[in-house]
């Protein structure tokens, strides 16, 4: 029977993805796109990466874990794999899943679905779960301490100074994101202040209360989400109430950089874990109830499968062609560099088993990889007019109805004005033209397809909203678990001066190296917010080619591990993905500093506004001739930090490749930095209870 049904999973997604490669001149139902997806995953996560964990990774549960070996009721806490899941998810499940595919949505549906499902399975789920075993075989150490371990002094120096300085990019955009999204919305502001004590609540009743009652504890959760989701939605119509929740973007900024510091130092129990849990029953939840939309409704994809801004490149959302562009545009979805952090950051503490591993690691990426899936899917079911309506730059639409539907036109898609009007009534907005950075989008194309399965076009206006609040809880958990990994790092970063720091667990440590983290990402992040052009705004286009150089980084302590070890036969697991991520990431680092088209390079783009300077003139998004002078900054700032991440990572890459040399030419696998196996609980349990004598594993525990 098991025969039967996978050969049956099998044949639906060949059946579905031969559609979408021979369907061209004619719409089809986004149902395929689903079917093609979910097949994938299955087939992936119940084969390829079985196969990778029992055959290349060797996963082992006799042994014990990081969590078992210093369980400290911190940070090292062995945690229901369903709770952590939930955590892991959580933690990696950004904006990159619901922003990347609406924005690549411009070159065609089929090129972001293509590599959205090949890239997931074949490389990002397979990131994941490598360096997530990688770290939990070395007491959960942190992503650039085993590079520094594994590949040496210089490509470990490169690859801290790397990741900090990415990572910080990083959580900065996060973070304005979720600012952007909470601020004059109070119906988002409470529903997400009201996590944070629930969690609180399930983390004592999970821990003190009712320990081990995950279910329990998951329906108590669950329940008051719910109420709290409902009850944003009562007090957005309370006027008092609502003036209390409508926060400016400045106090959004000081309150997201206290919780961060909270959710970084108090136990990872008490609110991170139950508060990515109770996230992930909202995004997992809005997420299978979109799929069961798709079903009912049998929404058209009304984009071309690819589009003629695939090739030319000079698309109104973003310039660049498909390649190198399409695999930097979508990352979190399919390939994400940030992942690796959380990977050997706050999850490798709280693994109970190796077996685990597989689930978390492979089962997470898959399950975000789905996100996208639906991002994507939310973008192309609006029509093209509509999307480059919503997405095009204020620059070039015009301030109104009538000329965004002309500039559109021009384009060659078709809308009119009463569309863009009856579109924002529909919504309970004032305009939906130039609202860019592919959230606004995100919520249209929910609210379409939800109002079409239920309730009809009078819950379009609460389905949009509702999306929009969605959103910021879907990208907060990314911030406060990235805060965590940041203090982790910062603290091995300065474990080899600072004899104190190597007690991952000292208090005064602990405080110091979250305020540092807390203050960088949280300095670019209010500069951002109170300057359009200064801050994180200053280096958001850096946030795509940054992800992807992390990616790199991991990807070569995977395949550096590998070949250590003697495994050479299964190296191309990761080597595959690395060649590839280094191909495309190294292409448009290239583009985007050497680049003589202004709308892709940074040193053009500087010459350009130079040269209007020269003459007087004015350039978007500049209003007087300090803003031209910022420009001329922040591009040139962008260009410099792109050749220098860049070059970082090539060092990382190159002294890496000094390593597989050396461990191909050597008679004997060379040393690595795992921890000496130790036999875990369960197995030492067991053999007492087989031989009637205490194991040597449970003397030792005693």
């Amino acid at each position: 029977m098991r025969v039967v049904a996978w050969t049956a999973v099998v044949l639906a997604a060949t059946v579905a993805w031969a559609v979408l490669a021979l369907t061209r001149g004619e719409r089809i139902n986004a149902v395929w796109l689903l079917v093609a997806a979910l097949c994938s995953y299955a087939v992936g996560y119940r084969f390829y990466a079985r196969w990778i964990a029992h055959r290349v990774l060797r996963t082992d549960d006799t042994r014990t874990t990081p969590a078992e070996r210093h369980d400290d009721g911190a940070d090292f806490v062995p945690t229901d794999r369903r709770v952590l899941f939930g955590h892991h998810f959580a933690a990696i499940a950004g904006a990159g899943p619901l922003v990347g595919p609406i924005l690549a949505a411009q070159l065609g549906y089929l090129p972001g679905t293509l590599w959205i499902v090949a890239g997931a399975v074949l490389a990002g789920a397979v990131q994941d779960m490598v360096t997530l075993f990688l770290s939990v075989r070395r007491d959960g150490r942190s992503l650039g301490q085993m590079a520094r371990d594994e590949i040496g002094p210089v490509g470990g120096a490169a690859a801290v100074v790397a990741v900090l300085a990415i990572m910080v990019i990083l959580l900065a955009v996060l973070a304005l994101v979720v600012v952007n999204s909470l601020a004059g919305s109070p119906w988002g502001t409470f529903s997400i202040a009201m996590t944070v004590p629930i969690a609180l609540l399930m983390g004592v009743w999970l821990r003190v209360v009712r320990p081990g009652k995950v279910l329990e504890t998951s329906v108590i959760g669950g329940v008051l989400l719910m109420a709290a989701v409902v009850g944003g939605n009562w007090v957005s119509q309370v006027p008092a109430l609502a003036d209390a929740f409508t926060l400016a973007p400045t106090t959004l900024v000081w309150l997201l950089a206290g919780y961060g510091f909270l959710a970084s130092v108090v136990p990872v129990w008490l609110l991170l874990a139950p508060r990515d849990y109770l996230s992930t029953f909202m995004k997992v939840g809005v997420i299978s109830l979109m799929a069961v939309s798709i079903v009912v409704a049998l929404p058209e994809m009304k984009a071309d499968a690819v589009s003629p801004f695939a090739g030319s490149g000079s698309g109104p959302v973003f310039s660049g062609s498909l390649f190198p562009f399409l695999f930097i545009t979508i990352a979190c979805g399919a390939l994400s560099g940030f992942h690796a952090l959380i990977s050997a950051g706050t999850t490798p503490k709280m693994v109970q088993r190796e077996s685990h591993i597989r689930p978390i690691g492979y089962g997470g990426m898959l399950t975000e990889s789905f996100v996208a899936i639906m991002a994507l899917i939310a973008a192309c079911v609006l029509e093209p007019g509509l999307y480059y309506a919503v997405n095009s730059p204020a620059g070039l639409l015009g301030s109104t109805a009538q000329s965004a539907a002309h500039a559109v036109q021009q384009m060659g898609f078709s809308i009119t004005p009463e569309v863009l009007h009856r579109t924002a009534v529909a919504v309970g907005e004032d305009t939906v033209v130039a609202r860019t950075g592919g959230a606004p989008t995100f919520a249209l194309g929910l609210s379409h397809i939800f109002s079409e399965a239920f309730g009809g076009g009078t819950l379009r206006a609460f389905w949009y909203h509702f999306a929009i609040m969605f959103e910021a809880l879907f990208i907060l958990t990314t911030v406060d678990a990235g805060t965590r990994v940041g203090r982790f790092m910062l603290q091995d970063s300065l474990a080899g001066v600072w004899k104190p720091m190597r007690n991952p667990g000292w208090r005064p440590g602990v405080w110091l190296c979250s305020a540092l983290v807390v203050a960088a990402w949280g300095y670019f992040l209010l500069a951002g917010v109170t300057d359009p052009l200064g801050g994180i705004n200053q280096l958001f286009p850096l946030f795509g080619i940054a992800n992807q150089l992390l990616a790199a980084v991991a990807l070569s302590l995977c395949t550096t591990v590998l070949l250590k070890q003697g495994r050479l036969r299964w190296v191309w697991v990761t080597a595959v993905p690395l060649a590839w991520d280094v191909t495309v990431t190294l292409t448009a680092s290239w583009q985007k500093v050497f680049s003589s088209d202004p709308d892709v390079g940074f040193f053009a783009h500087r010459g350009l506004y130079i040269r209007a300077v020269a003459e007087g003139k004015l350039l978007g998004p500049a209003h007087s001739a300090a803003d031209m002078q910022k420009v001329i900054t922040n591009s040139t700032v962008d260009g410099v930090l792109a050749a220098l991440l860049a070059l970082l990572v090539a060092a990382v890459v190159a002294d890496a490749a000094r390593v597989w040399v050396k461990a191909l030419s050597a008679p004997n696998p060379l040393p690595t930095a795992e921890t000496a196996p130790v036999a875990g609980k369960a197995a030492a349990d067991r053999e007492e209870a087989h031989s009637g004598t205490p194991s040597a594993a449970a003397e030792a525990r005693r």
